[in-house]
């Protein structure tokens, strides 16, 4: 039994590192998925948030995978919480102002033509390379 165990377990530890070196091979680069939820909220700016109404599957712990055009998987994890962001420039002198819920997650990425974001298995959102904030992948929903 002793000499059967190694003999079942080795070739499946090879398979695993050698699936891993294919990935490894690729360069990747950091940069941070930003998505801005366009519920218009009346909340204070700077605040945690959620999307509401069609848009609550954005939400702190909601999976999400960025893939590339072809369905592949690039990268995955889970959002970070949203933060309010004022819909206007202006000052409009009150507390509560109309806003987005914005969240941004960092990633590490493979180079591609294009990309897209899934949320927790709801259809895919393009997403634009923008690097005015440092390198990003930058979604507007509903775009």
């Amino acid at each position: 039994m002793r000499r059967l165990l190694p003999a079942l377990v080795l070739p499946s530890l090879l398979t695993g590192a050698l699936a891993a070196c294919g990935d490894a091979d690729e360069a990747r680069s950091a940069m941070t998925v930003r998505v801005l939820v366009r519920d218009i909220n009346i909340r204070p700016a700077g605040v945690e948030c959620a999307g509401t109404g069609p848009y609550t599957h954005f939400h702190n712990r909601a999976p999400f995978q960025v893939v590339d055009t072809a369905g592949r998987t690039l990268a995955e994890g889970a959002l970070s919480p949203g933060r309010s962001v004022a819909t206007f420039a202006e000052d409009l002198e009150v507390p509560r102002v109309p806003t987005y819920c914005e969240f941004a997650v960092p990633v590490d990425l493979a180079a591609r033509d294009a990309y897209r974001l899934v949320v927790d298995g709801h259809p895919p959102v393009d997403l634009t390379p923008s690097d005015s904030e440092g390198p990003a992948l930058v979604a507007v929903v509903p775009s």
